[in-house]
């Protein structure tokens, strides 16, 4: 082996030994952070908060090593990958670490630890939450791409669990005071982040072992109006045709037509639009989890509250009124609603994955 590639095996091993050095003290803060809240421990709140700073040198000794590899070994191909993952995950545990802090600030700043319902949420999704950031920084530190892959798993389950537990704060009837629920909130909301640089984590990790990139973003999209026969059916089949690799679309009623309108059928098959596997959807019929998963719902007559008087958490509105249902055989009126949601539909698509989405 010569020189050169000694130093590089020297200052792969280094840099490792750095990142996994800067993950275990991220894992502890998070750990000590959560125990402070659920304890009251103050003063191990106030130690986590100064702790962070040891974190942030190490953040930028690893920046610094980064840059100085690009300089000594040009690297190419999978050295400049992995250099690349380390870089992006050097800022996703500082930001990890950023987030302890503020779970410890919140918490000195609580008159007692959370209790009840609210407490035994907090260590079951703490608990989660630290599982999957030990299993990715397991994985970036041993390359590990199927580790990396089972971990992101997790956070989808995640997510959901949050929007339950987010939706009966809101509904809670205890008589705390205001400041300390917000700070509960807080808290579930840093947990939420801590998983989300977990699972970049995850994706760092398969790009630096396959070159593999994170894929796009796919939105789950749900079209709605009063009974699924037209307005919403022809929006679910304008989307499918025009933007097939941007979301996964669906529709519904606040109730269900025996059918689909016969006019609108008449018009779809002039289009060349297959909906044969069409079905008529109300909103009952879906379940809470099939609802909180919708990245974007758009009522297409009426106001969204009519549909759905509360919301799910991460779940976006949208109302495009578009008038009556057309009753014209001569398919003129669904030519205009035709084109009218195209075009809505191309300005959403393009929104949420940019220009020729």
């Amino acid at each position: 082996m010569s020189h050169l590639e000694e130093r590089l095996e020297r200052d792969l091993k280094d840099l490792h030994d750095r990142v996994a050095k800067m993950g275990a003290q991220v894992q502890e803060a998070v750990k000590n952070s959560v125990y402070a809240l659920q304890t009251g421990n103050r003063k191990l709140a106030f130690t986590t908060v100064l702790n962070d700073n040891p974190i942030n040198r190490c953040m930028r000794e690893i920046d610094r090593i980064c840059h100085r590899f690009f300089a000594i070994h040009i690297p190419s191909g999978g050295h400049l990958r992995l250099l690349s993952s380390v870089i992006r995950a050097n800022i996703e545990l500082e930001r990890i670490g950023d987030y302890a802090v503020t779970i410890a600030r919140e918490s000195a700043q609580l008159s007692e630890p959370p209790s009840g319902n609210l407490s035994r949420e907090l260590d079951r999704v703490a608990g989660e939450t630290m599982l999957m950031l030990k299993q990715s920084i397991k994985a970036f530190t041993e390359l590990n791409a199927e580790l990396a892959k089972s971990t992101m798993v997790m956070a989808d389950e995640l997510e959901h669990n949050l929007d339950v537990v987010y939706t009966e704060m809101m509904a809670n009837d205890d008589r705390q005071r205001v400041a300390e629920v917000l700070a509960i909130f807080v808290v579930f909301t840093q947990l939420k982040r801590i998983a989300d640089q977990s699972k970049n984590l995850c994706e760092d990790t398969i790009f630096a072992v396959t070159g593999e990139q994170k894929k796009p973003k796919i939105f789950n999209i749900l079209f709605v109006d009063e009974d699924n026969s037209s307005h919403s059916q022809l929006a679910e089949a304008i989307a499918r045709r025009n933007h097939p690799d941007v979301g996964r679309y669906s529709s519904a009623g606040s109730v269900a037509a025996a059918e689909i309108n016969s006019n609108l059928a008449t018009f779809l098959q002039s289009k060349g639009i297959d909906y044969s596997q069409a079905g008529i959807n109300s909103l009952e019929q879906m379940t809470e989890k099939e609802i909180s998963d919708q990245h974007v719902i758009i009522s297409l007559q009426g106001n969204i509250e009519s549909y759905l008087p509360k919301l799910p958490f991460h779940t976006s509105a949208l109302e495009w009124e578009l008038g009556e249902i057309p009753h014209d055989e001569d398919s003129h009126d669904f030519d205009h609603l035709y084109h009218q949601l195209a075009v809505l539909i191309k300005d959403l698509m393009e929104l949420l994955r940019g220009e020729g989405a």
